[in-house]
């Protein structure tokens, strides 16, 4: 494999969880995995918002932190890939669309603090689909305290993180269409992500769709 650090994205059901997991099994790599279902505010942040929003982006960049930092304080040895399915600059991207102003400035002043000693991944592929896409892969899924969730949200969450990668410009981006892809269970789809992978890519956002 071209990089040894990847980072897997995408919007909420957008399968960045799947691919991630098939990527590390299949390569033998390390696998860094978003401990969501860990977060004892996700089910009531998803009925009452605005009550819950500042714990809940605080567990989760706690959490992010801790794994991250792991990495980075453990490097492997022996060159193996680490795939995550998660980039710390979710939370802020997060936090921003759910936190107040003063909830805001705080959190701002913890995230940049703990930025500087992570490291970033080599290349950073985002998996994109429409919200349409998006809620019924939620709804297939059929996590409970996720049946609440809004196309608002989810757009919302999509235009965020594309503003993100605007200002991301060290970073290889590679935003890849997969709203026609089936990844999991078509394994022409799986390999023509993996060449896509494991092509040499500028620094910066490109955006690819496989035909």
């Amino acid at each position: 494999m071209r990089y040894r650090y990847i980072t897997v994205e995408g919007n909420i059901g957008a399968g960045k969880t799947s691919l991630a997991t098939m990527l590390s099994n299949d390569f033998k790599g390390k696998l860094i995995l978003e401990q969501f279902a860990d977060n004892p505010f996700l089910p009531q942040f998803y009925k009452r918002p605005k009550q819950f929003a500042f714990p809940l982006e605080l567990f989760f960049l706690a959490e992010r932190y801790q794994q991250l930092k792991d990495v980075a304080a453990s490097p492997d040895l022996f060159g193996s890939i680490t795939v995550t399915d998660y980039l710390f600059a979710k939370s802020h991207l997060f936090a921003s669309i759910n936190l107040s102003d003063e909830e805001m400035k705080l959190f701002n002043r913890l995230s940049q603090i703990m930025q500087t000693s992570l490291p970033e991944p080599e290349l950073l592929l985002y998996l994109h689909s429409p919200v349409e896409k998006l809620l019924k892969n939620i709804e297939k899924r059929g996590r409970p305290y996720e049946k609440d969730i809004t196309p608002k949200y989810l757009q919302s969450v999509q235009d965020g993180y594309f503003e993100l990668f605007k200002k991301m410009h060290h970073l290889r981006i590679v935003v890849l269409d997969s709203s026609e892809l089936d990844f999991v269970n078509k394994k022409s789809d799986y390999d023509a992500v993996l060449q896509i992978i494991n092509t040499e890519h500028e620094t910066g956002m490109k955006v690819i769709s496989i035909k």
